[in-house]
C-alpha cells in the first residue's frame, strides 16, 4: 500500500468529516439530488472527453496510486551491474539462469539470451515503455479532468437550487431544501476535485516519472551488457539516474 496516498486522503476526508459532525447534524450535509448532479454530471462530462477505454482505463490505473511495488534504483543498478559481469565473464547464454525480479528488466535479458539485435532490443524495449507511460498519462488526464469539471457542476447545481429557490419564494418551506442543493453541490464539486481527483492525477504523474526512470535505466542497462562494456561504466552510466547526493556512494 501507498501509505503516503491511504493516509492523505481518509486524514483529508477524516478533517472534514469531523468539522461537519462537531458542527451539528451530519443529515443536512446528504443531499441525493445533489450527489446526482455532481457525481453523474461529472462521470458523463468526462465521458465525452475521451474513448470509452481511455476512461475506464484510468480507474485501474489509478490503483497504482494506492498499490503500488516501489522499485528501488540502487537495488536495480547493482541487479544490472551483477549482470553484466556475469555476461562478460560466461557469456550471455550464463544469464539464463540468473533470477531477475524485475520484469521489465528479466524481459529485456530474456531477448540478449535469445540473440536479438541491439535494434530489436531498443525498438521493443522501447515500445513496451511508450504504452506503459501513455496509460499513465491517459490516467492522469482523465482524473485531470475530472477535477476540473466537477467544480463546474457544483456551480451548475448551485444554479439549479437558487432557481428553484427564486421561483418558489411564496412558499417558505421550498426554500430551504432548495438552498440545500444549491450550497451542497457546490460543496460536493469542490471536494470530489480536491480531495479525490486531483490528488491522484498528481499521484499518477509521479508514478508515470518513476516508471520512466526505472525503465530508461532497464533499457540503458540491456544494451550496455550487449554490447560488453565494463561494468564499472555501466555502474557510472545508470548512477545519472540517481540523485546527486547519492550518485557518489557506492552501490
Amino acid at each position: 500500500m501507498d501509505l503516503a496516498t491511504l493516509l492523505g486522503m481518509v486524514g483529508a476526508i477524516g478533517v472534514v468529516l469531523a468539522a461537519i459532525l462537531t458542527g451539528g447534524s451530519p443529515v443536512v450535509f446528504i443531499n441525493v439530488p445533489s450527489i446526482l448532479i455532481v457525481l453523474g454530471g461529472t462521470v458523463m462530462v468526462v465521458m465525452i472527453k475521451f474513448s470509452l477505454g481511455q476512461f475506464f482505463g484510468a480507474f485501474k490505473v489509478a490503483l497504482t496510486a494506492f498499490v503500488n511495488k516501489t522499485v528501488d534504483p540502487e537495488a536495480l543498478i547493482v541487479k544490472i551491474v551483477e549482470l553484466a559481469n556475469i555476461a562478460r565473464k560466461e557469456g550471455m547464454l550464463a544469464l539464463e539462469n540468473q533470477e531477475v525480479d524485475n520484469h521489465f528488466l528479466d524481459e529485456g535479458v530474456k531477448m540478449l539470451i535469445d540473440g536479438n539485435s541491439r535494434e530489436v532490443v531498443n525498438t521493443v524495449l522501447s515500445k513496451d515503455m511508450q504504452q506503459t507511460i501513455e496509460r499513465h498519462t491517459w490516467g492522469a488526464k482523465v482524473f485531470s479532468a475530472t477535477a476540473d469539471v466537477a467544480p463546474a457542476m457544483g456551480m451548475i447545481g448551485t444554479l439549479i437550487g437558487l432557481v428553484q429557490m427564486l421561483s418558489n419564494m411564496s412558499d417558505p418551506k421550498s426554500i430551504g431544501p432548495a438552498m440545500a442543493v444549491a450550497l451542497l453541490t457546490t460543496l460536493y464539486g469542490a471536494m470530489l476535485a480536491n480531495m479525490i481527483a486531483m490528488p491522484i492525477a498528481d499521484k499518477l504523474t509521479l508514478r508515470k516519472a518513476d516508471e520512466l526512470r526505472v525503465r530508461s535505466m532497464c533499457i540503458d542497462g540491456v544494451l550496455a551488457i550487449q554490447e560488453g562494456q565494463n561494468p564499472r561504466i555501466i555502474e557510472s552510466m545508470l548512477k545519472a539516474y540517481l540523485e546527486p547526493e547519492k550518485r557518489g556512494s557506492e552501490v
